[in-house]
């Protein structure tokens, strides 16, 4: 028996993050794909030479650390840029969570936190999505408290998100202000048969 992957997914404010905070604290094994992104980046020295030869070679600072913000302005200025990048980092990401659920007991669940399991393949190897939703109103205030952002930054970061979804096993968790989510998890965890 193999270990079962579930992408927690959502757009931004959805409310992704709460529920893989109650996931870890109910002591779940969860993978944060944004920060283990960061953590590939800085590590893998192939990573390193493909942003060199593919992206710019000033990406690469002379201490060996990546330029981040002029990575972003190559990346977010030039659509060709930024699909190389992509390609070079989901590829990454992936393997890296196939090989941290290969490295776990079998029969384990490994929750993989995502905004973009879509965009980015890994819907190709989980074997559940658990998508996190919120009016966008509700999202834009919590996100507008949250990172400083104004309505319109906030209104484009949610247009600029894909939300195609297209998996067999795809799950809806409300997270409104309204209605409870923990309640929605448990009974997710249990049609799943992984309640703790």
């Amino acid at each position: 028996m193999t270990t079962r992957i579930i992408a927690i997914t959502g757009g931004i404010g959805a409310g992704k993050s709460i529920v893989c905070k109650i996931l870890r604290a109910s002591g779940y094994s969860v993978y944060d794909c944004d920060t283990e992104a960061k953590r590939i980046m800085d590590t893998d020295a192939g990573i390193k030479s493909k942003l060199i030869s593919l992206i710019h070679p000033s990406t690469i600072k002379s201490d060996g650390s990546i330029d981040r913000p002029l990575l972003s302005n190559i990346v977010f200025n030039c659509a060709d840029k930024l699909a190389v990048l992509n390609s070079i980092v989901h590829g990454a990401v992936k393997d890296d969570v196939k090989a941290t659920a290969d490295s776990m007991q079998p029969g384990s669940t490994l929750f993989i936190e995502s905004a973009i399991v879509y965009a980015s393949g890994l819907n190709g190897i989980t074997d559940e999505i658990w998508e996190v939703t919120a009016p966008e109103e509700t999202r834009i205030e919590r996100v507008m408290r949250r990172n400083a952002m104004n309505y319109n930054q906030v209104k484009a970061r949610i247009n600029s998100q894909n939300n195609e979804f297209g998996h067999p096993d795809h799950y809806i968790l409300i997270n409104d202000g309204i209605l409870p989510v923990l309640p929605q998890l448990e009974d997710r965890l249990r049609r799943s048969g992984i309640m703790k």
